[in-house]
């Protein structure tokens, strides 16, 4: 069984930065994909960003170019930076990791608060 555990997230102003991050433990193998998901109020939950086990990356486009999606194998750590946010990524931000050979099965973590505002 895999446990994510976020942190980092908080109140910021519009154009701030913060960095999210989440660490992993427990049965940690054959990870496929660990990735960034998000869900404001009365909205479905979307993609923020996602990593490969080989390093490739792909972001949801309303973050591209703010958003940075990075991990450090030798902590089982997983990291957000978001620079020069903007109201509408006011939501709960979820960690999650696709592990598997034949069969995947996704993990999430419990979501830290990240709210943008004056």
């Amino acid at each position: 069984q895999v446990h994510l555990v976020e942190s980092g997230g908080g109140l910021v102003q519009p154009g701030g930065s913060l960095r999210l991050s989440c660490t992993a433990s427990g049965s940690i193998f054959n990870i496929r994909t660990m990735g960034w998901y998000r869900q404001a109020p009365g909205k479905q939950r979307e993609l923020v960003a996602q990593i490969t086990s080989g390093g490739s990356t792909n972001y949801a486009d309303s973050v591209k170019g703010r958003f940075s999606i990075s991990r450090d194998n030798a902590k089982n750590t997983l990291y957000l930076q978001m620079n020069s946010l903007k109201p509408e990524d006011t939501a709960v931000y979820y960690c999650t990791l696709v592990s598997g050979v034949s069969t995947y099965v996704r993990s999430w973590g419990q979501g830290t608060q990240v709210t943008v505002s004056s």
